[in-house]
C-alpha cells in the first residue's frame, strides 16, 4: 500500500481528500502544518511515496515548503491549490513540484495523477495477497508461480488494478487496451476476463480478485 503525505490547511477539504484517498487504498498522513509535514517526512524517511501540497498554508507559503522538501528529498510532489494561473504553475515547477492540479477538481483526477506519478517513481512491483506483479518484467505470480498471461490479459489486469476505486466498463477497457481493436465485440472483453480469472483461480461467483459489476463491467476487489 502506498503511503501519501497530505499538507492541507482547510480541515474540511483535508478530511474529504483523505477519505477519498483511503477509499482508493492509499495510506494517508495528513497535517495542516508545514513544520509538522517536515517532521513527518523525516520520521517516515523512505516510507512516504508522494506528497500532496497546498500553497496557502500557515507558518510558511507552500512554495517555500516545496523548496525545503526538495532540499532533503526527491519524493514526488503534487501541488493542489486554488491558484490556477500560469505564473503560480511556473513557480511551482521551479520550486521542485512534479505536477500541479488547480482547484476545484474531481477527486478521481487526483487519483489518476497520483497513480501516474507513482508509476514513474516507484519500483515496478505490486502485491495483492498471494498475487505479485512486476510491471517492468510484465510478469504476474500467484503463490510464487508465474502465470502464463497473454499481453491482453496482463494489460487488463493492470488497468483494473490502477482503477480499482471504481468499476470499469467494457467500453473503457476496449478503448484503452492497445491489443484490443476498437471494432472488437465487447463480448471479447468477457472472454479475456474469463480466461484471466481461470489463470488466477478466481471464482466469478465469489471473486477474490476480479468482481463483475452488473450493467457496468468489472472491478478489482483488493
Amino acid at each position: 500500500m502506498s503511503k501519501l503525505l497530505l499538507v492541507e490547511d482547510d480541515l474540511e477539504m483535508q478530511a474529504l481528500i483523505k477519505t477519498y484517498l483511503e477509499q482508493a487504498k492509499f495510506e494517508v498522513l495528513a497535517t495542516d502544518s508545514p513544520n509538522r509535514s517536515i517532521d513527518l517526512l523525516r520520521e517516515n524517511q523512505g516510507n512516504i511515496d508522494l506528497i500532496i501540497l497546498d500553497l496557502t498554508l500557515p507558518e510558511m507559503d507552500g512554495f517555500e515548503l516545496c523548496k525545503k522538501i526538495r532540499n532533503i528529498s526527491q519524493i514526488p510532489i503534487i501541488i493542489s491549490t486554488a491558484r490556477g494561473d500560469i505564473y503560480n504553475k511556473i513557480q511551482g515547477f521551479e520550486k521542485g513540484a512534479d505536477d500541479y492540479l488547480a482547484k476545484p477538481y474531481e477527486p478521481a483526477e487526483l487519483i489518476a495523477r497520483i497513480n501516474a506519478m507513482l508509476r514513474r517513481f516507484k519500483p515496478k512491483e505490486m502485491s495483492f495477497d498471494n498475487l505479485n506483479i512486476n510491471i517492468q518484467k510484465r510478469e504476474a505470480k500467484l503463490s510464487g508461480q508465474v502465470l502464463d498471461l497473454t499481453n491482453t490479459e496482463f494489460d487488463i489486469l493492470i488497468f483494473l488494478i490502477e482503477n480499482r476505486l471504481h468499476p470499469v466498463s467494457r467500453e473503457v477497457i476496449a478503448n484503452t487496451i492497445n491489443a484490443i481493436h476498437e471494432d472488437s465485440l465487447l463480448r471479447s472483453i468477457d472472454t479475456h476476463v474469463r480466461n484471466l480469472r481461470a489463470k488466477l483461480n478466481d471464482n466469478a461467483k465469489e471473486p477474490k480478485f476480479i468482481q463483475s459489476v452488473w450493467g457496468i463491467g468489472y472491478k478489482f476487489c483488493l
